[in-house]
């Protein structure tokens, strides 16, 4: 996504080891990042790593083998109509899995996720059925889900965890203290149907490494530059009262950001963006790897986590991906109306899809 500074292919790698070496052990990789390039730079890193030291995680879902790309957009998934039938389901995601192992140079992931899915994967046995097999084929450990590439799929999530929860082990979701929302709206059901998450966008588009500051200049192609006008202003401004509950706990801000994750029950795991900002000036990304190595196991209280919630509060901030009552029209892969499986899992769980998963920013109360 030209996050900052392109790395070299020498310095890639050693941060890669660098991680490892401080203690960082669970590795992820998606096999559509770079049409497996991801998948073979991990290997090349991790070469001579005994392989029972770390936790590796893939994603398999969009299909760069056969399905044309489509600009930003990127691939299709590999459940549209035009590439496959559902009988067809198991030989892709077969093929995909042992593709990418290979490239990653493994016998078996220690989980594999079911990559950015369209409304079929939240919803098809055909699917999960696939997913399955692999894990008695022995290519995996676990199974788990991650939405995306941006934000929502709140509703089709809980459906998901309700219909496939025995099989699901893990869950991967956006959430940090200034995005509480709509990522917590999904904490409950995944206790309850006992799914670990995975968080990611941990730092909220690099804000907290704190090396992104007002009048920050990103690249022309960096992915971040697509968020609202005036993002970085407000977001330092907010962060600013986070900071005395950091330096309580002697934190770095972006610690304080994991285990406000991490205090959340379901969540087991953060993954923060590791950015190398352009300039003189910028955090090495090495020294951000040491932070994160760095958390202390702790948990912050009730108090302080209502606290971080309420400063970074951002309900109703954007248009949501997933099932959602602003989308009209033909589905989408990344979005489509609200069924009435959605509509019941909102009932069952409390949701107002009209008030909580609709953007309200902009528009006059």
């Amino acid at each position: 996504m030209h996050f900052g500074e392109p790395l070299s292919d020498d310095r890639f790698l050693a941060v890669i080891r660098h991680a490892y070496d401080r203690g960082i052990r669970t590795f992820m990789t998606a096999d559509v990042y770079g049409n497996g390039a991801a998948d073979e730079m991990l290997a090349r890193a991790l070469a001579g790593v005994p392989r029972e030291s770390y936790a590796l995680v893939g994603a398999v879902g969009h299909d760069f083998y056969n399905g044309p790309r489509e600009g930003s957009k990127g691939y299709p998934r590999f459940t549209h109509p035009q590439l496959r039938a559902a009988g067809d389901y198991a030989s892709y995601l077969r093929m995909a899995t042992e593709k990418s192992l290979a490239r990653c140079g493994v016998d078996k992931f220690d989980c594999l996720m079911l990559h950015n899915p369209d409304y079929t994967g939240y919803t098809s046995d055909a699917v999960w059925n696939a997913m399955d097999k692999l894990r008695e084929a022995g290519l995996t450990d676990r199974l788990g889900i991650a939405p995306g590439p941006a934000n929502g799929f709140s509703l089709d999530l809980i459906l998901s965890f309700e219909r496939f929860g025995a099989l699901l082990d893990w869950a991967m979701i956006i959430l940090n203290p200034l995005e509480p929302w709509p990522g917590s709206l999904c904490l409950p059901a995944a206790e309850k149907h006992d799914v670990k998450l995975i968080t990611r966008v941990v730092d909220y588009g690099g804000l907290f490494h704190d090396d992104v500051k007002p009048g920050h200049q990103f690249g022309e192609r960096d992915h971040r530059t697509f968020r609202p006008a005036g993002w970085v202003e407000a977001g330092n401004k907010r962060l600013e009262p986070m900071r005395e509950i950091a330096a309580r706990h002697g934190l770095t801000i972006l610690q304080l950001s994991c285990l406000w994750n991490l205090s959340h029950a379901p969540v087991r795991s953060v993954i923060p963006t590791m950015i190398q900002e352009v300039g003189a000036d910028a955090k090495p990304i090495e020294a951000k790897i040491d932070e994160l190595a760095a958390m202390p196991e702790l948990r912050l209280s009730a108090d302080e986590m209502e606290e971080l919630r309420r400063i970074g509060d951002n309900t109703g901030c954007m248009t949501l991906k997933g099932g959602n009552p602003e989308h009209t029209g033909e589905p989408l892969p990344d979005r489509w109306s609200l069924t009435n499986d959605l509509t019941l899992v909102a009932q069952r769980w409390h949701i107002d899809p009209a008030s909580a998963l609709v953007c309200t920013h902009g528009k006059a109360a």
